[in-house]
């Protein structure tokens, strides 16, 4: 789930180890604070728009499905006129959160994907969505998703080579660096000196991670050379602290690789499973000396601090693929606040359509939050989690019912935006 800086971080940036990341306002600003860190810079806000001053806030996920197969696929798309891209547009400008997540929206080092959407896109209204909506501030990163780990991943008995064979033997499955990245948006001050990434934390030193194996052989599906290396994230865990007019908010935000496209040693499920527990580990007490950032900097998320996880999360509760305990057991974690599941009448319609073909589900259809086709149907898979120190005032899920204007709108991807008015 796209900065020059200076010329003397070029040798930096050229490690696919490294993170390199920025925080920023209005891509048109002049550079200001943070200028001293060599992995962060803030530019300035949006002429002398204040920010929203209010007590409580929307905060959204939304899996946009904005990226190219080929690097600089998505620049071009965004330079023309991008159907799907306007759509996505519309239904953020439509729903108008405060802060969201975008997983899948392609990174690239000078942000041009960024810049292009935010400019043409979001600040112009779209037909079917709302006034045109400018956010202030924005995060993006390095993600591991198509960037050569120089290992052989899939055990085919070489490194890299073309299309598939190189995404497989990437950090994290892609075809160029940055594919499926993802990108905050917010309407308050992100704090760039306290994001943490944890883009480089290697699987193995998640206690007790569940190292895959080999059913027949019962040996280990990676080497122990290999496992020593490989990256839990297949994108990145980023903590991404918001200043709102609540306080402090950590925007915990991720896109674990799917489930699937695996063999029986259901490598990918298990990492799904293990990326979903970071942060259940994250936001746990208890002294974390292994839980450490790309900086560095080592440990959990304080106890008292508020939070909202976000994210296409792969995992859906009783349905699907994966470990749904993963999952389940985030959602009960005692620090993530209980609310009714966000639903929508769009997810039920489309459910009771595939039910009639003989698709069925044990969930709840109106939660689903992506139609997947007729082999998997819907699921949820996206989720927006507070934590508890907020209260829900209301939540749901962009997905309006054939036959409603809006859903116009609503097809831009496979996945619907998820959404969570939250209050203190």
């Amino acid at each position: 789930m796209k900065f020059p800086i200076a010329a003397a971080l070029a040798a930096l940036l050229a490690c696919a180890g490294c993170v390199r990341v920025v925080v920023h306002g209005d891509p048109t600003s002049a550079l200001v604070a943070g200028a001293s860190d060599p992995t962060s810079k803030i530019a300035a806000r949006v002429g002398a728009e204040a920010p929203p001053t209010k007590t409580s806030m929307r905060i959204a996920t939304y899996n946009t499905s904005l990226y190219g197969d080929e690097d600089g696929g998505l620049i071009r798309r965004l330079q023309g006129d991008d159907p799907a891209a306007r759509k996505i547009a519309a239904v953020l400008q439509k729903v108008r959160p405060d802060l969201v997540l975008l997983n899948e929206f392609d990174y690239d080092d000078a942000h041009r994907a960024a810049d292009l959407f935010q400019r043409r896109y979001l600040e112009t209204a779209q037909p079917g969505g709302g006034e045109a909506l400018r956010y202030p501030y924005r995060y993006l990163a390095t993600v591991n998703t198509g960037v050569p780990s120089g290992l052989d991943l899939d055990g085919n008995g070489k490194v890299g080579g073309a299309g598939r064979e190189r995404g497989n033997d990437a950090w994290g499955y892609g075809l160029h660096p940055g594919q499926y990245g993802m990108l905050v948006l917010s309407r308050y001050p992100i704090d760039a000196q306290a994001v943490r990434t944890f883009q480089t934390l290697p699987w193995s030193a998640l206690p007790d991670a569940a190292r895959p194996v080999d059913p027949a052989s019962r040996r280990f599906h990676y080497s122990d050379a290999i496992w020593k290396r490989l990256r839990l994230s297949s994108k990145s865990h980023w903590d991404v602290p918001v200043r709102t007019p609540m306080g402090t908010v950590h925007f915990l935000v991720s896109h674990p690789t799917p489930p699937v496209f695996d063999g029986p040693e259901d490598r990918n499920g298990a990492r799904n499973a293990d990326e979903i527990r970071l942060w259940r580990e994250y936001v746990s007490p208890g002294d974390k000396p292994w839980l450490c950032d790309d900086r560095g900097r080592c440990g959990g998320l304080a106890e008292d601090a508020l939070f909202a996880i976000a994210g296409d999360l792969n995992n859906d509760p009783v349905d699907g693929d994966g470990r749904h305990e993963a999952i389940v057991e985030l959602l009960e974690h005692p620090r993530v606040l209980r609310h009714a599941t966000p639903r929508s009448e769009g997810a039920a319609a489309v459910a009771a359509a595939y039910a009639a073909t003989g698709i069925h589900h044990r969930g709840s259809p109106a939660h689903a939050t992506g139609d997947f086709g007729p082999k998997a149907g819907t699921l949820r898979l996206d989720y927006v989690l507070p934590s508890v120190g907020f209260a829900l005032r209301d939540s749901g899920v962009f997905w309006p019912a054939e036959g409603d204007a809006d859903a116009a709108i609503a097809d831009g991807s496979d996945h619907h935006l998820v959404w969570a008015d939250v209050s203190r």
